[in-house]
């Protein structure tokens, strides 16, 4: 249990230390807002209390200047901060809860590669202004205890011409935020995160550009490690981000117009050779590095990738130090998008339950950070219907298993301007699961309040919200159109799961068994949603759930399509494939799919004409209603595309 472990950490560490010391080396608390990384304790005085780590502060007569000398130093017995003697397990939940301070540090553009920028005018550059102490103080006193900074390192470096130097002054306005958070006594996580999409080298045809990505990598963080290396344990590398999986494949003009060259399992081997290259570089750096916790991405920061046989976490000459790297965001129809969408039906209580019960694979021995996490707000700035649902459910969880949940912020749920929450229940929320709050609790009592929740949760659970729902069942094929708007203000059942619960209040769906070969009809009716109409659309297609089982070698012809009553003609011919094995599918608009696939089925086989976007979102408009007819009729597999190119 989370709390359990929190207790017996906080009083494992009041027995090594005798006292209970500030988080941060006496920043935040002494009256100063230097570094707390660079820190030296010349006068402490300190105050036996109960066993927690937040409720003395080391006060100070004396600092030195920044980067001069560490809080924490290297000595022949190892480090003199007791940190480094929790195990990652220990260390994970002694960091409470946390957030992110998204869209600032990180933003970037990958079509604009100058480098003679001002730091400001990436931290603004997607919304937000200059990051400022009273910004950080905000989320602290909500009782978070943990900061994860995206940050964008290539915005400061000529990395296109082979010159792989940090600007200095982008390090300096990193390490200014990274010391607003020590001046909090919190935690702090660092990386590199999406970036203009360099990641995609890795995947690159040339090979010369692949070794380039390797090389920028290594030059990055052998930068970071050395600049930060002063600063104490509460500071965190995490070696990347989502990128660390299939967009290794990633496309990008300005950076890499020719890529996508890994297969599934090749993009898992370099995932585990870029997590070992990041463990291997930092230890290497000197300093306090060599007892610094770092942060290993999953495969794509995903749950059920992470989870496969392929993956693994890489091998750490320091020990127990290696933390793991998860986001959760699930479902996306109702965490990720901006539309009135809503959740609590049992399969959604389920299906959160049992992925995080898995992910305990790695937390019984690793400590778990979900790095980014949440439910995003509606397009009109409230939270969605039943987020407290979602998250008590998803805190009894982490609870349970000792994971750190870390919200995705980016100005929506937490102000910068204003300074205000956007739900005074989410802060309050917050507040009563702090670090400091959860140590009182016995370990009977957290273990009774976790478990309590996730089953109170489960059994108050309607089975469905949806009329729809009667459809779906055990050897049943249900077609439908999986869709999101253009804006992701509008949603519905996106997935290779027929799920008519996850949509945008006020959509109307046509759904319909298949029996067999025949002719079919599935609509969307958007006129009753808060716009009236669905901006065109950000990914859409044909599903059929079960299909693949019941139907095998099946294919989806469109006939005709019908937007607000009028005729669309198809930009090409559409193909059908499927993703699991299980749900058939057809892409109307998938913009992460280039083409085709070589398994592809059309009537006849050939592929030639075949486009994963059949839709082009600059001739759909506004779409109030939206229908499409199809023949469902036994096909043939596709051939190789220059097989299909004689052929047609």
């Amino acid at each position: 249990m989370k709390k359990f472990v929190k207790k017996l950490a906080a009083a494992f560490l009041a027995a090594v230390m005798g006292v209970s010391m500030c988080a941060c080396g006496g920043a935040g608390k002494s009256g100063t807002t230097e570094s707390a990384g660079t820190k030296k304790d010349t006068s402490a005085t300190t105050a036996q209390t109960e066993a927690t780590v937040n409720d003395t502060a080391i006060e100070t007569e004396e600092t030195t200047e920044a980067t001069t000398e560490a809080a924490v130093t290297a000595t022949g017995g190892g480090f003199d901060d007791p940190l480094a003697e929790l195990s990652s397990r220990e260390f994970a939940v002694r960091m409470g809860n946390g957030i992110n301070l998204g869209n600032t540090l990180e933003a970037t553009d990958n079509s604009d590669l100058k480098t003679d920028y001002e730091v400001s005018h990436w931290e603004m550059l997607w919304g937000n202004p200059v990051t400022t102490q009273e910004m950080i103080d905000d989320m602290k006193a909500a009782g978070l205890d943990s900061l994860r900074i995206p940050v964008a390192w290539t915005s400061a470096m000529d990395f296109m011409h082979g010159d792989y130097t940090i600007g200095e002054s982008y390090l300096k306005r990193v390490k200014e935020v990274v010391d607003y958070a020590y001046n909090n006594d919190m935690f702090v996580i660092i990386n590199d995160h999406w970036d203009k999409g360099w990641w995609g080298m890795f995947g690159s045809e040339d090979a010369a550009q692949r070794d380039a990505a390797m090389e920028l990598y290594k030059s990055m963080w052998t930068q970071i490690a050395d600049y930060f290396k002063d600063y104490d344990l509460h500071l965190i590398f995490e070696g990347g981000n989502e990128e660390i999986g299939d967009r290794l494949n990633d496309i990008t003009p300005a950076i890499n117009p020719k890529g996508a060259t890994l297969s599934k399992d090749e993009c898992y081997k370099k995932a585990l050779e870029i997590n070992q290259t990041f463990v291997d570089v930092v230890r290497a750096s000197g300093g306090n590095n060599a007892a610094r916790f770092l942060l290993i991405p999953g495969y794509g920061t995903d749950v059920t990738q992470t989870l496969d046989a392929r993956w693994s976490m890489p091998t750490d000459p320091s020990g127990d130090k290696l933390l793991l790297s998860v986001h959760y965001y699930t479902p996306w129809s109702y965490c990720g998008s901006t539309g009135e969408t809503t959740w609590g039906t049992k399969k959604n209580y389920e299906e959160m339950n049992t992925l995080l019960e898995g992910l305990n694979k790695y937390g019984e021995k690793y400590g778990v950070i979900i790095g980014e996490c949440g439910v995003l707000p509606t397009s009109s700035g409230k939270m969605k219907p039943n987020w407290q649902l979602w998250m008590t459910n998803f805190f009894a969880n982490c609870d349970k298993y000792g994971y750190v949940p870390m919200l995705w912020n980016t100005g929506d749920i937490l102000n910068r301007n204003t300074h205000k929450w956007i739900d005074e229940e989410l802060e309050t929320f917050l507040k009563e699961r702090s670090y400091e709050n959860e140590i009182k609790l016995d370990a009977a009592t957290i273990a009774a309040t976790a478990d309590k929740l996730i089953a109170d949760g489960y059994e108050l659970a309607p089975e469905t919200f949806s009329e729809q729902a009667k459809l779906a069942g055990e050897g049943k094929a249900i077609a439908w159109i999986m869709w999101d708007s253009q804006d992701w203000n509008i949603v519905y059942s996106v997935g290779d799961a027929y799920d008519p619960d996850s949509k945008t209040g006020g959509v109307e769906a046509t759904d319909v068994e298949v029996t067999g070969e025949g002719t079919y009809t599935v609509a969307l009716d958007f006129t009753k949603t808060e716009a009236k109409h669905s901006t065109s659309t950000a990914f859409s297609a044909i599903g059929i759930s079960n299909a693949e089982v019941l139907f095998p070698g099946y294919v989806i012809t469109i006939k005709k399509v019908l937007i607000n009553g009028e005729e669309y003609k198809l930009h090409g011919r559409n193909y059908t494939s499927s993703d699991d094995g299980l749900c058939t599918r057809s892409n109307l608009y998938n913009e992460w799919v280039s083409e085709a696939p070589d398994d592809a089925r059309t009537n006849g086989g050939g592929t030639m004409g075949c486009s994963p976007r059949v839709f082009d979102q600059k001739d759909l408009g506004d779409i109030e209603t939206l229908e499409i007819t199809f023949d469902y009729t036994p096909g043939e597999q596709g051939i190789s595309k220059n097989d299909a190119n004689s052929k047609n």
